[in-house]
C-alpha cells in the first residue's frame, strides 16, 4: 500500500515538474514589473514592504512613497530608515481619509507625493518602488489616473514598482503585469482586538 501511494506521488510530482520546466523556459525576457497589491484583506503593504526588503537583499536602492500614511509612524517607515544609504522613505499622507476630511488637502498632499514618486519613477538608480496606498488616492481622485499610468510606463525599463491599497481602478490593473487580490477570510478587528504595533503597523 505504502510503496503505490509513494510510486503515485512520484508519478503526479514528475508530471508538474515538466509542466513547470516548459514554463520556466517559456519565460526568458527580463523586465521591470509592475505589480498591484488590491482588495479588502489585510497584507497589501506587508507584502509591498516584504518584496522591498527583498530588493534591498539584492543589492537595489529602494524609494518608497506613502500617500494616505504619515500621521503616525509605522513599523516599516522606523525600520527602513535604519539604511538611509539604501532606503529612500517619504511618508507624505496627512492619515486616513476619514480623519482628515478636506479634500482640497487630501489633494494637495498626494499631488506632493507624486511628485516624490515621479523623482523615483524618472532615476534609473532606483531598482525597486513601493507606491503606498496609491490605490487609494486614484480611488478618491486625488490623482489622475491616466497621468499615473503614463509616469509609471514611462519608467526605467529594470525597475520595478509595487502599488497598494484598496480598490485599485481598473484602467491601472489593465497595464499592470502582476496583480494580487486580497481577500479577509478573519480579522482580530472583528473580535475586538486593537491594531497591534508589528502586526497592522
Amino acid at each position: 500500500m505504502s510503496d503505490d501511494i509513494n510510486e503515485r506521488h512520484r508519478a503526479r510530482m514528475q508530471r508538474k515538474k515538466e509542466v513547470v520546466d516548459q514554463k520556466i523556459e517559456a519565460a526568458k525576457r527580463d523586465a521591470g514589473v509592475l505589480l498591484v497589491n488590491t482588495g479588502n484583506g489585510k497584507g497589501k503593504s506587508s507584502s509591498a514592504f516584504g518584496m522591498a526588503i527583498r530588493a534591498l537583499g539584492h543589492g537595489m536602492q529602494v524609494g518608497v512613497v506613502q500617500f494616505i500614511k504619515g500621521a503616525k509612524s509605522t513599523g516599516e517607515e522606523l525600520f527602513l530608515q535604519r539604511f538611509p544609504d539604501e532606503v529612500s522613505f517619504h511618508a507624505m499622507g496627512e492619515g486616513y481619509t476619514w480623519e482628515t476630511q478636506n479634500r482640497e488637502r487630501d489633494i494637495a498632499a498626494a499631488e506632493r507625493a507624486w511628485e516624490q514618486a515621479k523623482s523615483f519613477l524618472s532615476d534609473p538608480a532606483i531598482g525597486f518602488v513601493v507606491l503606498d496606498e496609491l490605490n487609494i488616492a486614484l480611488k478618491y481622485k486625488y490623482l489622475d489616473v491616466q497621468r499615473v499610468i503614463a509616469d509609471l510606463q514611462a519608467r526605467p525599463p529594470m525597475q520595478h514598482v509595487v502599488v497598494t491599497g484598496r480598490a485599485a481602478p481598473p484602467e491601472l490593473i489593465e497595464v499592470a503585469d502582476t496583480v494580487t487580490e486580497m481577500q479577509p477570510v478573519k480579522h482580530a478587528f472583528a473580535a475586538g482586538i486593537a491594531a497591534q504595533p508589528g502586526v497592522e503597523w
